[in-house]
């Protein structure tokens, strides 16, 4: 993985062998599975019966925002196992993100590291972090939101590209791949700044590490 000065590091293994091409035809469908598991430690609320009288399955967990949030203002303490559970459910939900971009056709692990390589911060609440930041960090990430915006839209081109590549060819073109890569680079920056509240570092304007 590259280096880089800022405190969030993203890559993706280049696949160098061809993928999968069966998988990657039925991809939306083979990622049903992993999705579901996926969305059940992301949080969230079901219902089912008629008129809302029905069993309710709540699933647990979802990235933790709020609570660091009251924790950095009031405490200036950022609980180290709260750290944990952000990085790793970020990894796991990079790890479906990218098997849903065709990057990597290996089935998403829920704890191994596989093709993904995502770096977070452990910062000392009290020395790292300004403890009134956290309160706006939402609101400074907005140019990020828009550019963001269209970025996902160039990347879900790409990979709709891509597909046929890999399916005519066996291979992820590389311009296509790293594009997709260095979206998805810049959007855990984001979340990490401006909603894991990791890093005061202000998230840079770049694809690249």
């Amino acid at each position: 993985m590259a280096i880089s000065s800022y405190p969030v590091q993203f890559a993706v293994d280049y696949p160098e062998r061809k993928l999968n091409r069966l998988t990657t035809f039925f991809r939306p469908l083979v990622a049903i599975p992993i999705a579901i598991v996926l969305g059940a430690v992301n949080g969230g609320t079901v219902q089912l019966g008629a008129e809302q009288r029905g069993a309710t399955f709540v699933a647990a967990g979802g990235l933790l925002f709020f609570g660091p949030l009251l924790m950095i203002v009031f405490r200036q303490k950022y609980p180290r196992w709260w750290i944990d559970w952000n990085r790793e459910l970020l990894r796991f939900t990079n790890r479906v993100g990218i098997f849903l971009a065709l990057l990597d056709d290996r089935y998403p692990s829920t704890d191994e590291r596989q093709a993904v390589a995502l770096d977070l911060p452990e910062p000392d609440a009290r020395a790292d972090l300004n403890r009134w930041l956290p309160l706006v960090k939402w609101l400074l990430a907005l140019p990020h939101y828009i550019v963001l915006a269209f970025l996902w839209l160039a990347a879900i081109v790409a990979v709709l590209i891509a597909w046929f590549a890999i399916l005519f060819t066996g291979r992820y073109p590389r311009p296509l791949f790293d594009f997709v890569v260095g979206v998805a680079r810049w959007h855990n920056r984001v979340v990490a700044y401006a909603w894991l509240l990791l890093t005061d570092a202000y998230p840079p304007f770049r694809l690249g590490a």
